[in-house]
């Protein structure tokens, strides 16, 4: 009995294998004959979600699903607005937000109710905690109608909390960073857009004789007398404010200057006549140099020319001197010379304001952050990558004028090489 059990079982092996291949032939044929049969799928007619629709695809004009969902995501995909930022191409113009600022919004509340003040000017400093007394008597020399940033390149940013300021700047940390280099990274035109002027001030300056706006409006006078109906209290603010000296913004504006920088004083070691401040001028826009340090009359140093330790910029000169600091060279050296570039004629949209002035007390701060190496100082090293970075800002420059101009089958002017 049990030997014929074994035998019926083995007996129906070969015949469930034979059904198995040929269920699997006629599976494959019956396969390849639907295949042949029916049209090839168009994959223009998947519609996909909204989240994992293919950017930029068209949906073809034969779609026969004229669902709702489907003949929206094909109005969508036809949108296409070369005028819009790189990138944004695909969206509706009107919900493209390409600038930015600094302001500081509530984290609840209505949105347009966040600001009580739209600034209009920014300010930078680049800092260190040593100089922390410094930029406090800088920063209130701004009113509230700016934006104040601190760039930290020592890290120390809540020990900056003391100050009530504080509590409205914004605060950008990155160790051993110069100001060019945050510049470049946070500075970007479409960021500060909504400011019209744009400060970018190192930490070593002396205040005392600049103020940034008048401390009393014409406007001001006028809320004054609404606010105590007093005809004198509103006659004395008009009169203090028509004999006070006129402050920087104003300077600015009145002398339709671009590029800016207050004047130095003239007793700590100037480097450049273009930048001395001038007594009796509110700004001057030309200087005579040593002999042979000035090409032409009207290109730096003698002309179109302030330095990078004060330098205030309009919202349209500094779209175009963004462009012009590279990304790598982070010290800025010989960028002063190339920023006549940016405004034109430069020779009269640069200049000094001659009736705000500042002290530059060279603290070496930042140049102490750097490395010490065969038994030099750390800002010698500091210094020598400077000079360094100058020269390549040259070689640059110069290479790209070149390039330019073969590009259009001409040759350089002199004064574009240099």
């Amino acid at each position: 009995m049990k030997n014929n059990i074994g035998r019926s079982t083995i007996s129906k092996k070969p015949n469930d294998t034979m059904k198995l291949l040929v269920t699997t032939f006629m599976g494959i044929v019956f396969g390849f004959t639907i295949g042949i049969t029916f049209p090839v799928l168009s994959l223009n007619k998947i519609y996909h979600p909204v989240d994992i629709a293919p950017v930029g695809k068209k949906f073809s004009p034969g779609v026969e699903n004229n669902s709702p969902l489907a003949q929206n995501l094909k109005h969508l995909s036809q949108i296409w607005v070369p005028s819009n930022p790189r990138g944004a191409e695909t969206l509706p113009p009107d919900i493209v937000a390409s600038e930015s600022d600094f302001y500081l919004h509530r984290l609840w509340g209505n949105p347009s109710e966040d600001l009580t003040i739209r600034p209009k000017y920014l300010v930078t400093f680049t800092v260190g905690i040593s100089q922390k007394k410094n930029i406090d008597a800088a920063v209130k020399k701004f009113s509230e109608n700016f934006t104040i940033v601190l760039f930290h390149y020592d890290g120390k940013t809540s020990e900056w909390d003391e100050f009530e300021w504080s509590k409205r700047a914004v605060h950008v940390s990155a160790l051993k960073q110069t100001k060019w280099w945050y510049a470049k990274r946070f500075l970007h035109p479409d960021v500060v857009a909504a400011y019209e002027y744009v400060f970018i001030w190192d930490e070593d300056l002396g205040v005392e004789h600049f103020n940034a706006e008048e401390l009393v409006s014409r406007l001001a006078c006028d809320a004054i007398y609404l606010t105590t109906q007093s005809f004198y209290w509103s006659f004395f603010f008009s009169f203090f404010f028509f004999l006070s000296k006129p402050r920087y913004i104003k300077l600015v504006k009145k002398h339709g200057l671009e590029i800016s920088q207050p004047g130095l004083e003239p007793n700590r070691g100037l480097v450049w006549q273009m930048t001395k401040r001038l007594g009796d001028k509110e700004v001057h826009k030309t200087a005579e140099e040593k002999s042979g340090w000035c090409s032409d009359p009207h290109l730096p140093p003698c002309a179109g020319f302030v330095e990078i330790m004060a330098p205030v910029f309009s919202r349209n000169a500094w779209r175009c001197v963004w462009h012009l600091i590279q990304n790598d060279l982070i010290h800025g050296w010989g960028l002063d010379f190339a920023l006549q570039r940016c405004v034109e004629p430069s020779h009269q949209k640069i200049g000094v304001v001659d009736a705000q002035w500042i002290v530059h007390q060279t603290v070496p701060s930042l140049g102490n952050q750097g490395e010490a190496a065969d038994g030099q100082a750390p800002w010698r090293g500091v210094r020598e990558r400077c000079r360094r970075e100058w020269k390549m800002f040259q070689d640059r420059l110069k290479d790209a004028d070149k390039a330019y101009y073969k590009s259009i089958g001409s040759e350089p002017p002199n004064n574009t090489v240099r």
